[in-house]
């Protein structure tokens, strides 16, 4: 699907100084992995609160699917935040449960599919798995979900090389394939190689929208040193 979600004239200010989003329009297929970069303050994660309708714009409409954003997207987008947001006093197998209820597209075969290959016990308790583990088991949830949009914001952020092959990996094999998968990350280098598309975003505005293969076709070099080139202090 080529609009599969629709950006028109998104604005969010939090006050008359403070423009988070400024007026931006896109379209964003399925089928695709996009990198959403930027450096910090950006508008990043107000744009990715209002995709999952945790904020108000101020102006301009989000469309999924051709659904407004609301709590029927809801349903059809799938969010990995940037901190633990699972009790970890819970048992694995609990939280699984409480996904399988909350969640008519959750597999929980899938689930259980990639603990068990990463020898993750489900009764294990959230608070005694080491952080990378932890990291992986919210990976896991989400993408065990058969989503329209998937978002995941900094998903490799502080852990080890080893983890984040993992976590590349479980992204790439696991998504809807009609689906689009949007990666908010700094870490370029280590994601590009997943990459489809990238966004730049720069003061809240829209500084780029194209896919990896024309950016290294056009000036003969990888994403993370163009980001670089265009980000320069």
């Amino acid at each position: 699907m080529d609009r599969l979600i629709e950006i028109i004239g998104l604005t969010k200010m939090y006050d008359a100084r403070h423009i988070a989003v400024n007026n931006i329009s896109l379209n964003l297929p399925g089928g695709k992995i996009i990198g959403l970069l930027g450096p910090n303050g950006s508008g990043k994660t107000t744009l990715i609160k209002m995709l999952n309708g945790l904020l108000t714009p101020t102006q301009g409409t989000i469309r999924i699917n051709g659904q407004a954003v609301g709590p029927g997207t809801k349903a059809r987008v799938a969010y990995l935040p940037d901190r633990t947001y699972l009790a970890e006093g819970k048992r694995i197998n609990e939280i699984i449960d409480y996904f399988c209820d909350f969640y008519a597209d959750f597999s929980r075969e899938r689930a259980m599919g990639m603990l068990n290959s990463l020898g993750i016990e489900p009764t294990a308790r959230l608070r005694t798995l080491s952080k990378g583990n932890r990291e992986k088991v919210q990976l896991i949830l989400v993408m065990s979900r058969k989503a329209d949009v998937y978002i995941l914001d900094e998903p490799i952020a502080g852990v080890d090389p080893a983890a984040r092959d993992y976590i590349l990996r479980t992204i790439v094999n696991n998504y809807n394939p009609g689906a689009a998968v949007l990666i908010s990350t700094h870490l370029i280098g280590d994601i590009e190689q997943v990459l489809d598309e990238v966004i730049f975003m720069r003061y809240g505005h829209l500084v780029l929208y194209n896919s990896v293969e024309n950016i290294r076709a056009q000036h003969g070099k990888s994403v993370d040193a163009y980001f670089r080139e265009v980000f320069a202090c």
